[in-house]
């Protein structure tokens, strides 16, 4: 699966977007998102959507020095070798990997 469509999953399952489509125009194709707000304050679910990694620069962690987001309300996204999935899934499995972005 590509790495962009399993980062929006993952938005989708923790409760940070309302809903998501994949539109296959071109080469790339695109992705429809639904952002989630609060209906009594109006404000947004994501107040910030950080990217860790860059194409210059990864960075790594282990399962021992899992990043903590805002002391554990928000989630690291990590890119291991099973998969791309959050910091608490990945530290239960005892796996590190790539920490491509943090959401809060």
């Amino acid at each position: 699966m590509n790495l962009k469509k399993e980062i929006t999953k993952i938005l989708f399952e923790k409760g940070y977007i309302l809903n998501y489509k994949f539109v296959e125009d071109g080469p790339q194709g695109t992705i429809k998102v639904a952002l989630k707000y609060d209906p009594a304050t109006k404000a947004n679910a994501i107040k910030c959507l950080k990217r860790v990694s860059t194409p210059g620069l990864r960075k790594y962690t282990g399962y021992k020095d899992m990043p903590r987001v805002i002391n554990g309300l928000g989630i690291a996204i990590l890119s291991t070798s099973q998969g791309v999935m959050t910091d608490k899934e990945a530290s239960q499995l005892k796996i590190g990997g790539e920490v491509l972005c943090y959401v809060y």
